[in-house]
C-alpha cells in the first residue's frame, strides 16, 4: 500500500461536514463524528477497503524505516480492527500460496475483532500469561517484527495516561526482546514526553538505531509517536 497522502489529487477537498443535530448524544461524541467525517484518511480508508486510518501510520513509518519485507515473520500487538495486520500481511506477502518470501503475520487484541485474510488473529489479552506462549506457537519461530499499537482506554489526566501506556510499552518490550531475531525490527507506539529513560535505556542497549517518529498520519493533536527501534 502506498502511503500517499490523502486529499492530494482532484476532489480531496470537500467541505467540511458537521453532525446537524446531536439527538441525546454527548458533545464529545458530536465533536468524535465530525473529526470522523471531515478525516481525509478515513475517507481514504474506506475508499480503498483498509480495517482503519491506522493502516496508513504503519505504511508511512514502514516507507521511511523499510521495516517490512517478503518472508518476514511479523506480530501485531494491539491489533482491532485490523489494519496493520493487513498491511503486514501484504508486505511479507503471507498472502502467497506458497514460495519462499511467503511470510507470515499474527495479530493479537483483548477486543474481538474479525480475522484478517492469511494472517493468524488471537482474540486474547496480550498481558494475560498466556499470551507470550500462544502468539510464539502461531509465529512459529523468532520473529523479523514487533509492532505494537497498544493503548490503554484514556483517563484525561495526562500522567495516568502516560503511564498506562508506557506499562504497554514495557510489556511489548520485553516480548520483543524475547522473541526477535537478530536484526529484527520494534515499533511501538508512546505518548509525547518521550519513552521512560529506564526503559529507553535497555532498548538503546539491545538496538543499533532508536528514534522516535509521528507519521504523517497521526493526527496533529494527538500526544501519541512511535518508538522505532531497529
Amino acid at each position: 500500500m502506498s502511503p500517499s497522502r490523502p486529499g492530494a489529487g482532484a476532489g480531496g477537498r470537500g467541505l467540511k461536514q458537521r453532525v446537524k443535530t446531536a439527538r441525546g448524544r454527548k458533545a464529545s461524541s458530536v465533536r468524535w463524528l465530525e473529526r470522523q467525517l471531515n478525516d481525509p484518511y478515513v475517507r481514504q480508508a474506506k475508499q480503498e477497503g483498509k480495517r482503519s486510518r491506522a493502516a496508513y501510520k504503519i505504511a508511512e513509518l514502514d516507507a521511511r524505516f523499510h521495516l517490512l519485507k517478503p518472508g518476514q515473520r511479523v506480530v501485531d500487538l494491539g491489533a482491532a480492527p485490523g489494519g496493520w495486520t493487513q498491511y503486514a500481511v501484504e508486505r511479507v506477502q503471507a498472502d502467497k500460496e506458497t514460495g519462499q518470501g511467503r511470510g507470515r503475520v499474527v495479530g493479537i487484541d483483548i477486543n474481538p475483532w474479525t480475522p484478517v485474510p492469511h494472517a493468524q488473529c488471537l482474540t486474547l489479552d496480550f498481558l494475560d500469561p498466556a499470551a507470550p506462549d500462544a502468539l510464539k506457537a502461531a509465529l512459529g519461530g523468532p520473529a523479523d517484527v514487533v509492532l505494537s499499537d497498544m493503548a490503554a482506554p484514556t483517563t484525561g489526566h495526562s500522567g495516568t495516561d502516560h503511564l498506562r501506556i508506557m506499562a504497554l510499552a514495557e510489556a511489548a518490550w520485553l516480548f520483543a526482546a524475547e522473541v526477535l531475531a537478530p536484526g529484527g525490527a520494534f515499533v511501538c507506539k508512546v505518548f509525547q514526553g518521550g519513552t521512560e529513560g529506564e526503559l529507553l535505556k535497555r532498548i538503546k542497549a539491545a538496538c543499533a538505531t532508536v528514534k522516535h517518529a509521528k507519521p504523517p498520519a497521526s493526527r496533529k493533536d494527538s500526544a501519541e509517536v512511535y518508538l522505532v527501534a531497529t
